[in-house]
């Protein structure tokens, strides 16, 4: 009996949940057979159809492809983002691709949001938030299993066509799953027919996890991953992507005890090595051919334990990692000598940290979750080239820099009947990016400028207050919350103008260079509902709004404007329908100073529908959709140069298990 407890507690270990912190602001579930929050498309939906779901979560869009997550109006620099926990870093300096392009639906088991400044152990620097994709385990199981899978889709749209198939085996000694993935998709039309340029590509992902049940208490797990993404067009900049390549591993060690106050720990090792190639050769009328080639390698680990006694449940964690940011550009001017420039000149980053938490049960209706961490990170630019590069513009600046940041947060939650009532605060702060504190002339399209970094940043600062509200009626038939958060930074870090210095992209309007201001605030309100009008029609409701100011009271870029979704649901047996409308109003508060425009209010009607259905011993789920059903031409204001998103666009997919 006692071996079988621990082989369930193994499974409980592999699941998304367990080894998560006990304070999570939002889950979206991606695999199948799960419950909770999905996106319509099911499994064969893109991760940023996923990161979609999420209500504190928004995405810039610089094509059809590797969308940049923002959580609460805040972009990557503020944002921490982990596969199961591994520090991974983008090798693009125009970030085309997020850490999030590197993973695909099959693999994932769920994506965890943390708002704000209470984040995920190894979250380093989120001071707008922390986001860690679950990858999907088999898991250990007494009786031995085999299960196979395959997913197909189409849409009409940009004739994207999407191709999977997996296969996973279980037992309570071992465990593997593994698959492959496949997308292509050609140039999508603009509402209006219009077609939208350089918005092709295609991606190949292959992963494998597997684990080793060492004895009842003791596991190792391990983790591959190869993404490949090629010919992928970006209608929002100068040049595409004809590689981006990602090749990520881990081993780990899992202990679990049984009534004791250590109750579980993991160690996890970890490589990644991200390769991203820049190319202009499709595009027409390049004035000046140029190769922009970056480079990302990180090894690192951490160590989490687990414990609980009496009131508390204690987390500590530590982490380290070491990271390698490279990138060059080679242009060729027709006729004359091949120029050569180092953009991110090799440079070493060595991070390492502490984190603790604890959730206190105050009582019957109250909990006290209180967390912190506190990191060292030590940086060297190891490319001689760069270093003195930068030094024309920085004399005397050093060739290696060290910070100390931390974060502080408490949250406090007070339940009572059908209501929730959660308060909270927090201090964090964040070194600068290797692109803020070390680019050299990075062309900014949004406001075109070429933007250089500053090694004499200083640490960036926020403290944070949100609360929320949660009421439910006893029949669980209405439910209703508000959040609304707000960060008052201090050190701000932006790109100023720097009129002294000329660009040096052809066509760009001048040179920014980062630095800090006094100070900025961001601030977030949301409010969701969801009516059970019948046991077979549900209505939901999402607003949101935020707002963002400089030191001088103008207003910050890519900040969201008002926002709302409503959809009405059906449900009869194993067939579910939804009618969803979703909409921005005008986007009347932008950064005109920092290059933004104005976005005009949209609104779009969406239809979804899926079937589930046995065959013999099979599971299948058919789905179908519409969107932007009348073909309305609009842009958002995440939209990078307000490339037009997508037209009315007619989906169907098959997902298939045995």
């Amino acid at each position: 009996m006692i071996i079988e407890t621990l082989l369930l507690s193994f499974i409980i270990l592999s699941d998304t949940t367990a080894t998560e912190p006990q304070h999570l602001d939002e889950v979206v579930v991606v695999s199948k057979g799960q419950g909770g929050r999905r996106s319509a498309k099911g499994q064969v939906a893109s991760i940023d159809e996923h990161l979609k779901e999420l209500k504190n979560v928004s995405l810039v869009r610089r094509g059809s492809y590797a969308w940049e997550p923002v959580v609460n109006n805040m972009a990557m620099e503020r944002v921490s983002t982990t596969i199961d926990g591994m520090k991974i870093f983008y090798a693009c300096t125009d970030k085309m691709d997020p850490v999030t392009s590197y993973v695909e639906s099959s693999n994932l088991q769920s994506i965890l949001l943390n708002s704000g400044l209470n984040g995920n152990p190894q979250a380093t620097g989120n001071i707008g938030g922390s986001l860690d994709l679950k990858l999907r385990k088999a898991g250990f199981l007494y009786d031995p299993e085999w299960k196979v899978g395959a997913d197909a889709g189409y849409e009409s749209n940009g004739h994207l066509q999407v191709y999977g198939g997996e296969a996973s085996y279980s037992s309570k000694s071992f465990y593997t799953n593994g698959g492959v993935f496949y997308r292509h998709a050609d140039n999508y039309k603009e509402g209006g027919g219009r077609e939208v340029s350089f918005s092709q590509f295609q991606k190949v992902n292959a992963y494998d996890n597997f684990g080793f049940r060492l004895s009842p208490q003791d596991a190792i797990e391990g983790t591959f991953i190869f993404d490949r993404a090629t010919n992928v067009g970006y209608p929002a900049l100068n040049m595409d992507v004809a590689k981006a390549e990602a090749f990520i591993t881990s081993l780990s060690y899992k202990r679990l005890w049984e009534e004791r106050l250590v109750q579980s720990w993991e160690t996890k090792v970890y490589y990644n090595h991200i390769t991203h190639v820049m190319d202009d050769t499709t595009r027409p009328d390049v004035q000046i051919h140029m190769d922009m080639p970056g480079k990302s390698w990180t090894t690192g680990l951490y160590s989490l334990v687990r414990a609980s006694k009496g009131a508390h449940e204690l987390t500590a964690n530590y982490d380290l990692y070491y990271n390698r940011l490279f990138a060059d550009m080679t242009m060729y001017p027709g006729g004359a000598a091949p120029m050569y420039m180092v953009t991110w000149p090799d440079v070493g980053t060595l991070n390492t940290g502490v984190a603790l938490s604890d959730r206190i049960r105050l009582g019957s209706a109250h909990t006290l979750n209180i967390s912190a961490k506190v990191a060292w990170q030590h940086q060297r630019l190891n490319n001689d080239e760069g270093y003195h590069a930068l030094s024309v513009f920085f004399p005397g600046m050093q060739q290696q820099y060290h910070q100390t940041t931390g974060r502080i947060a408490a949250n406090y939650q007070f339940s009572i009947h059908n209501s929730q009532l959660n308060v909270g605060a927090g201090w964090g702060s964040r070194a600068p990016t290797v692109t803020e504190a070390y680019g050299y002339y990075l062309n900014n399209t949004f406001d075109q400028y070429d933007y250089i970094g500053n090694p004499r940043l200083k640490n960036e600062s926020a403290v944070e207050l949100n609360s929320a509200i949660k009421f439910q009626t006893p029949n669980s038939k209405f439910q209703i919350g508000i959040d609304a958060n707000a960060f008052f930074f201090s050190n701000y870090i932006i790109g100023q103008f720097e009129d002294r210095l000329s660009a040096m992209t052809v066509g760009a309007e001048g040179v920014k260079v980062y630095g800090n201001i006094s100070h900025a605030t961001i601030a977030n309100f949301s409010l969701t509902s969801q009516w059970t009008i019948q046991p077979w029609l549900t209505w939901n409701t999402r607003l949101g709004y935020a707002l963002g100011q400089d030191d001088e009271g103008e207003s910050l870029p890519m900040i969201s404007p008002f926002s709302y979704t409503t959809s009405v649901g059906v449900h009869f047996g194993r067939f579910q329908g939804k009618a969803e409308v979703q909409g921005n109003a005008r986007q009347a508060k932008y950064g005109r100073k920092y290059g933004e425009t104005e976005t005009p209010a949209w609104t779009i009607v969406n239809l979804s529908a899926n079937y589930q259905f046995s065959i013999h011993h099979s599971q299948l789920a058919l789905r179908f959709g519409i969107e932007n059903l009348f073909d309305k031409r609009y842009t958002t204001y995440a939209d990078w140069c307000d490339i037009p998103q997508k037209g009315r666009n007619i989906y169907m997919n098959l997902s298939f298990e045995l």
